[in-house]
């Protein structure tokens, strides 16, 4: 079973399939891809779409070509009308690519509408943050995934919600989307690490880790946060608690997943993901660089080549740069000869 659907699809499907893999292998084998969306951006890239074509492995999925469009549409919108969680939830669209994200902005409406009841006329700040807590953590039983941190659902926002377990930066955004619905501002804080929330007025500032059930921070705190991970080698400084703009939130989020595909030599999904990062941050070098390697390792050669002498022409100073014009080498013997 696959997102609740049998991938069989009985003997006509199958034949189906083979056709359409058959193609598709040919188009890999010359680096190229066989699938695209009709937008310019996906038509340069990936050359004109056979619809019959659904491929599983290490090959380009239609599928996620389409949830892929989605996370675009959002991508190019300004920082000032990004919806942080709209575009979240789209991240789990390369995993889940039938996902309803209607219905999980309605289950954050219920959330909301829920600390709105508890709230009553009391309005102040920290009535608000405890009737959050009370709602997402004692009655909702969100919580940290301590015993499995690094499983790649803990970044899926459909997933936190349906399982109760998250790391910060996803029970952060849920609590900021929750907060947002009841017109109360918080603001993300990338702290290193460990991603919290907080509340800022003239008056006073107030640090919240969702990780932790809700937790109010002291500065002490956060610098026990930074002993733990770093061992003491890192001093607690204001910077470290600038609130993050929405689009930065989403890329940390995108980093994380990442980094959890790479630990888990995941290569196609690390690409899917590389890729998502390219939309909302165009031209970074370093994810150009990632993506050749990817596609390296996912035989799409011709591309692999592309980013890779795209990075070396353009790094002001290329970090392993043996390494890359190795890989160069080796990749115009194989574009060149591609049988």
């Amino acid at each position: 079973m696959h997102g609740g659907r049998r991938l069989d699809g009985g003997r006509e499907g199958s034949a189906r399939r083979r056709d359409g893999l058959s193609r598709c292998q040919q188009h890999v084998s010359a680096g190229t891809a066989c699938c695209s969306e009709p937008r310019s951006l996906y038509a340069e890239r990936f050359g004109p779409r056979d619809p019959r074509a659904t491929v599983r492995g290490g090959f380009l999925i239609l599928e996620n070509l389409r949830s892929r469009e989605v996370f675009a549409d959002l991508a190019a919108l300004d920082e000032s009308v990004f919806p942080l969680d709209r575009a979240a939830l789209a991240i789990a669209l390369e995993e889940y690519p039938h996902l309803n994200i209607e219905s999980y902005l309605s289950k954050l409406d219920t959330l909301a509408a829920r600390v709105e009841v508890l709230l009553g006329d009391d309005r102040s700040p920290l009535n608000v943050l405890e009737a959050l807590n009370e709602v997402l953590f004692i009655q909702e039983g969100l919580r940290g995934n301590t015993e499995d941190y690094y499983d790649p659902r803990n970044s899926f926002l459909n997933a936190v919600l349906e399982t109760k377990n998250g790391i910060p930066i996803s029970l952060s955004v849920i609590y900021l989307e929750v907060a947002r619905r009841i017109n109360f501002d918080l603001k993300g804080v990338g702290f290193p690490s460990h991603f919290i929330v907080k509340y800022s007025s003239p008056e006073r500032e107030i640090l919240v880790d969702p990780f932790n059930l809700g937790r109010f921070l002291t500065k002490e705190d956060c610098q026990e946060l930074l002993d733990r991970v770093y061992g003491g080698s890192m001093q607690m400084q204001p910077i470290f608690l600038q609130a993050m703009e929405k689009k930065g939130i989403v890329s940390r989020m995108l980093y994380n997943l990442k980094g959890i595909y790479y630990q888990k030599e995941e290569q196609q999904k690390a690409l899917n993901v590389v890729e998502q990062i390219l939309l909302l941050n165009p031209g970074t070098l370093s994810e150009i660089r990632d993506r050749g390697l990817l596609y390296m390792q996912t035989s799409l050669f011709a591309k692999a080549l592309a980013d890779l002498e795209f990075y070396l022409s353009h790094a002001p100073a290329p970090e392993g740069r043996s390494y890359i014009e190795g890989h160069i080498k080796t990749l115009h013997s194989i574009v060149s000869c591609p049988n």
